[in-house]
């Protein structure tokens, strides 16, 4: 595993094109936290900013890129930057894939007074084509139904066709990735340690779903190391860059943890 502190465009920059599988981060949602380092931008401010650093992401992965995004809502009024972030990537070029949603209980009584929970977030995701590897059944089950009788679907003009389809021995998991958060379940209690953790269980999804065993993932906003603690629990290998030494420091501890608790 290696850890890097600085700016991660600027360390991006450095790396050769293709050089990692996968890419699975989340960046600062626009100023909702300053991090101890004055983080203030917001809009379509922050929409640049992303939006730079996720192609050099594209560009130095082979691979899925995957960024957790949110927008604020003030005054009654969503923000809408992860929206506007997709739109700008798509008019660039970017080959998005429909996004998937993370999903989690948000905060009990949340909403406002007119409004409904934030239960979810965007996952942008793009790749340059056909991805090189992936089992998107890693994360599947058996399939909850069989069929009730031979399959089959409607053409274009809306005939009935027969079909020869067979149930899967694993059903593909879809794109909605439920997780349990709060104290206790994000996968290590350092996790707290950084202001806005997510759950071991929504970087597991990406990392054994999209990397393959012995990969590199790279995290550009490793915090508390999250990404890099699951590579390193699934037998991927990792690179974790954040601004702050503070974060960096972080990752090692939760790296160290994670190594101890494999060797008992």
């Amino acid at each position: 595993m290696e850890v890097l502190v600085g700016d991660c465009l600027e360390i991006m920059k450095s790396m050769e094109d293709d050089s990692v599988d996968l890419v699975v981060c989340s960046p600062p949602y626009e100023d909702a936290r300053t991090y101890g380092i004055g983080f203030n931008l917001k809009g379509q401010d922050w929409v640049d900013w992303a939006v730079e650093r996720y192609m050099e992401c594209v560009r130095v992965c082979k691979g899925l890129v995957c960024w957790v995004v949110e927008g604020k809502t003030r005054k009654f009024r969503w923000s809408a930057t992860p929206v506007l972030m997709m739109a700008d990537l798509h008019r660039a070029g970017v080959k998005l894939r429909k996004p998937p949603v993370y999903k989690r209980n948000g905060i009990s009584g949340s909403g406002g007074p007119d409004w409904l929970r934030n239960d979810y977030e965007f996952v942008i995701c793009s790749s340059k084509g056909k991805l090189p590897w992936s089992d998107n059944t890693a994360k599947g089950k058996p399939c909850k139904y069989g069929p009730g009788g031979k399959p089959s679907s409607r053409n274009r003009i809306g005939n009935r066709v027969r079909s020869d389809y067979e149930p899967p021995k694993l059903a593909n998991p879809g794109n909605v990735i439920s997780c349990s958060v709060g104290g206790g379940r994000m996968g290590s209690r350092l996790a707290h340690e950084n202001e806005a953790p997510f759950a071991e269980k929504l970087a597991d999804f990406f990392v054994c779903s999209f990397c393959p065993p012995g990969g590199v993932v790279l995290d550009p906003f490793c915090g508390s190391g999250t990404t890099l603690a699951v590579a390193a629990k699934t037998g991927r290998n990792g690179i974790g860059i954040d601004v702050r030494d503070s974060q960096v420091d972080l990752t090692h501890r939760r790296l160290a943890e994670n190594a101890v608790v494999q060797d008992r």
